[in-house]
């Protein structure tokens, strides 16, 4: 990522981030008897990518690129199909197999690669598709390059061979993205390819340094491409244009033309002063989040000795270089990130709105994580710990999360999970574990420790929280002291004898019976 300067909480550009998305797929089904398929991706919102010849391995050029909403859940369907003619009508073509995803998936996943099997045809395996998600850098220029070569290597046995470029840019973690394809010169070892134009950030994302590595084929009917050679260069590079340090060794590929343009378009913002967003700051009534805090939260704090409670934020970047950050204390103090009673938090909570700038993915497991590594350190029965999460429902990380709960079970600590907005909740119905108890790599979680409510649910329709803020701390507060006791039992824990009752001083205790 490029990093950031003027950093503005308030005016950054959020929630959205622009995220380009790259499709490979491997292993499809080859329903040419004769042939391999020709695999084309459909997707009706996005279009379609190019069709790539003879191949059940494809990497596709085209590319979609997409607002990314971290507030929101952005569901994407992916259907291949293998085009055996020109035609634009899909029930002329064979059927390969779809996915369904949602945009967090891709960006929440490790080095935002998403691994999914392909399916929808009964008693099939239809392969897997690899989506890849990169944010788009603020760079918004285009260049136009032109190159050709000289004595390239012979590869076909009677003809010259039909040369075509392939480029690649490199990513943060290492492996490559193809980001351009020239077309085919035909019957020729000098060949003199076309101009092409293409955005600074396809080749580079912005990062003028970055290797762009480049290789030659000579192109076969059969897809059996023949590869002559490759180099690597750099966007800094190429904008040097016709000179010494654009000509290489493939046997000799020479740069001709180099020319670079810049249009400007802003960037959408949106932000907590806006009344569309769920943490929006009335100043007249608690948001949501607020108040679903103030309702569970007077009720806990009941049970705690010292009201001193840790609050964590997840999915913000903070002052003062703007990095993003899932476990930041809420009172900025990263010493001491204890609030004063539910008062405290709140206060906390509001001051951190103006001070961070909400941005996705929303990762749940570093703040499960976090309050793991307090209950493993005190595991004797003397503390047990409560987890409250208010979240908008849209998760990044799925399965860390699984994996983080699962390890959790075995912990001193409950999950309490409120659901605040209009969303989908489902992924926070699965992580409560009712009906059927979370797992984990085959591990399933020793016993349930998430109790999930959706907030709307508790909303009076007379506009009266008193009752309905008390029925939903009712309800969350409710498998508590289950999953205390199962915890207890689980360790052989035996509660400690009840102190003696208190007489106050210089009075002699009586037995009443009532």
């Amino acid at each position: 990522m490029s990093s950031v300067y003027d950093f503005d909480p308030i005016t950054g550009n959020i929630p959205a981030t622009k995220v380009e998305i790259t499709v490979s797929c491997r292993n499809l089904l080859d329903k040419d008897t004769f042939s391999k398929s020709d695999p084309c991706k459909y997707k009706p919102k996005f279009g379609r990518t190019e069709v790539i010849d003879n191949t059940l391995n494809p990497d596709f050029v085209r590319k979609y690129i997409l607002d990314y909403f971290f507030e929101e859940k952005q569901n994407l369907r992916f259907d291949l199909y293998d085009v055996d003619s020109k035609s634009p009508d899909l029930s002329k073509h064979d059927f390969l197999g779809q996915t369904f995803c949602t945009l967090g998936e891709i960006v929440g996943s490790p080095a935002s690669r998403l691994e999914k099997p392909l399916g929808g045809i009964p008693g099939k395996k239809c392969g897997t598709i690899v989506l890849s998600a990169e944010e788009l850098s603020n760079c918004r220029d285009s260049a136009t390059l032109q190159f050709c070569a000289n004595k390239l290597d012979k590869k076909d046995f009677f003809g010259k061979s039909d040369p075509f470029m392939v480029f690649y840019r490199s990513n943060e973690d290492g492996t490559f993205t193809i980001c351009h394809k020239t077309e085919v010169v035909k019957n020729t070892l000098n060949p003199v390819w076309q101009p092409f134009t293409i955005p600074v950030r396809a080749l580079c994302n912005g990062d003028f340094d970055r290797t762009i590595k480049v290789e030659v084929y000579d192109w076969d009917r059969d897809g059996s491409h023949d590869f002559i050679g490759d180099y690597t260069t750099s966007y800094r590079e190429l904008a040097r244009g016709q000179s010494q340090f654009n000509v290489y060794e493939v046997s000799v590929v020479t740069l001709l033309s180099f020319s670079k343009c810049h249009p400007g378009s802003p960037w959408s913002t949106g932000n907590p002063s806006q009344s569309t967003s769920l943490h929006y700051m009335n100043p007249y009534q608690l948001n949501a989040y607020a108040m679903a805090l103030k309702a569970v939260g007077e009720i806990i704090q009941d049970y705690d000795s010292d009201k001193m409670f840790p609050a964590l934020g997840f999915g913000a970047k903070l002052p003062p270089d703007g990095r993003v950050s899932h476990e930041f204390p809420l009172n900025g103090n990263m010493e001491n990130p204890y609030c004063n009673g539910i008062e405290g938090i709140l206060e906390a909570y509001h001051q951190s709105l103006r001070t961070v700038q909400l941005y996705g993915p929303t990762n749940f497991a570093p703040v499960v994580n976090h309050v793991a590594r307090y209950a493993a350190a005190v595991q004797d029965g003397s503390q047990y710990f409560v987890l409250l999460i208010i979240t908008d429902g849209v998760i990044s990380d799925m399965a860390q999360t699984k994996e983080a709960i699962v390890n959790a079970a075995k912990l001193p600590m409950s999950i309490i999970i409120v659901g605040v907005g209009q969303a989908e909740f489902d992924a926070m119905v699965e992580l409560d574990g009712d009906d059927i108890r979370i797992s984990s790599r085959g591990k399933l979680a020793e016993r349930d420790i998430v109790q999930f409510v959706p907030f709307r649910d508790y909303m009076d329709r007379t506009g009266n929280h008193v009752l309905s803020m008390a029925r939903l701390a009712k309800d969350v507060l409710a498998e508590i002291p289950d999953q205390f006791i199962s915890y207890m039992k689980s360790r052989g824990i035996k509660p400690n004898p009840a102190p003696p009752p208190y007489t106050p001083p210089g009075h002699t205790h009586h037995h009443t019976q009532i």
